[in-house]
């Protein structure tokens, strides 16, 4: 949102401000549940149409395409429409995706239902996050993006352990059908609670695209593509890992997805504080964290509680990281936020891609399943020296001017 909008950002604070985010949490709830669940569903989505897990992980590389697509052209062309009704139409469409997921007879058309369902996940996202900071001060901008954060990270720790033991029970479809069935209550919770917050008035394709001529943008998304794929390296796969590293039983893995969504949890609840305080300083840390993790992970992952312990601490960093991506994105665009901040969750869901991709080329090649944890450690540092150069190119661009 831009000056120009025409509602007082007071009106927005008003008495239904905390319903309001609780409707835009429940959306990222019911994405969260189904960009994670299918990670933990692989095995039995595998053996349903009877494909090796690095060609059932290709749901997760479609999903993710389709977030990768979805993301700029919905926040482009619909820069013109009320956000209210937007997000209404972006949970109805999710939930038209993952019926279609529930309902696929064939590998072909899941792969097909899982692009569609990728689609409104980062237009969602993005625009709920602008949405929300006009909900708050000015100050509690990166508190305010964690808190429409946490319905991910509730989903992590609730919804997908809950999928999952579900899936392995009852069957995987089923694990679809409740996402439909969540994003019609998140389409009715908004339409009861979230204000009317029109479009600014010079809104359009043409003003959003300008985000994209700064040169600070394409780092923060880079930064999102390399740094955030070190973690899905290792996520992606983190059923078999449980199973065939660690030693777990199957019923352990949604045990182990549940002590990951608490660390994301905990991650979404306190990292806004330290985005608050300093962005780009909560981004090099927590990249620096991730990388740390990872590589303890790697060597600790045949012991059941270390493997527990470091489950936890991934997603605690990673979720602080993506909080902090969100917010550097809509620093760097103030005029053009919406664009821009959906085009972080397909900097994201490219790093999800590519983590799944790159860590089943490892696992293909013989270099067994704790080799994703090195991938993942490569990735993060490829993140951090793409912030550093953000940070240098940065203090240049000021200094002449």
């Amino acid at each position: 949102m831009t000056a120009t909008a025409v509602q007082p950002a007071a009106t927005r604070r008003g008495r239904n401000g905390g319903a309001a985010m609780g409707a835009l949490a429940l959306g990222g709830f019911a994405i969260g549940t189904t960009e994670f669940a299918t990670m933990g569903l692989l095995p039995q989505m595998a053996a349903t149409f009877d494909l090796s897990i690095p060609a059932a992980g290709h749901a997760i590389s479609l999903y993710a395409l389709g977030v990768v697509v979805g993301a700029p052209l919905i926040a482009g062309l619909a820069a013109k429409l009320p956000r209210k009704g937007l997000l209404i139409g972006l949970t109805i469409a999710l939930a038209v995706g993952n019926g279609l997921s529930a309902v696929a007879p064939n590998a072909t058309l899941l792969m097909i239902s899982r692009f569609v369902a990728g689609l409104p996940h980062g237009a969602f996202f993005g625009i709920a996050a602008v949405v929300a900071t006009t909900l708050v001060p000015p100050e509690r901008r990166g508190t305010a993006v964690a808190r429409i954060m946490v319905g991910l990270t509730v989903a992590n720790l609730v919804g997908v352990p809950v999928a999952t033991a579900a899936g392995q029970q009852i069957g995987w479809r089923v694990a679809y059908f409740a996402v439909s069935a969540i994003a019609v209550v998140t389409a009715l919770s908004v339409a009861r609670w979230l204000p009317r917050i029109p479009a600014a008035r010079d809104a359009g394709v043409a003003a959003e695209l300008r985000a994209f001529r700064r040169p600070q943008v394409w780092f923060a998304l880079v930064m999102g593509m390399v740094g955030f794929g070190g973690m899905f390296a290792v996520y992606s796969y983190v059923s078999p890992i449980t199973t065939e590293v660690t030693g777990l039983s199957a019923g352990a893995v949604p045990w182990v997805l549940a002590v990951f969504g608490l660390g994301m949890t905990l991650g979404a609840t306190t990292g806004g504080r330290f985005v608050d305080r300093s962005v780009m300083g909560t981004v090099f840390g927590s990249m620096i964290a991730v990388t740390a993790v990872l590589v303890l992970f790697a060597l600790t992952a045949t012991s059941p509680v270390m493997a527990f312990a470091t489950v936890f601490l991934l997603g605690l960093v990673s979720q602080v990281l993506a909080s902090a991506l969100q917010v550097r994105l809509m620093d760097a665009s103030p005029d053009a936020p919406s664009l821009a901040s959906s085009s972080n969750h397909s900097a994201l869901n490219i790093a999800n891609g590519a983590g799944a991709w790159l860590g089943g080329l490892a696992i293909a090649a013989g270099w067994g399943y704790t080799s994703t944890a090195w991938v993942g450690v490569a990735l993060s540092l490829s993140g951090l020296a793409v912030a550093a150069l953000s940070v240098v190119v940065d203090r240049r661009a000021r200094a002449s001017a």
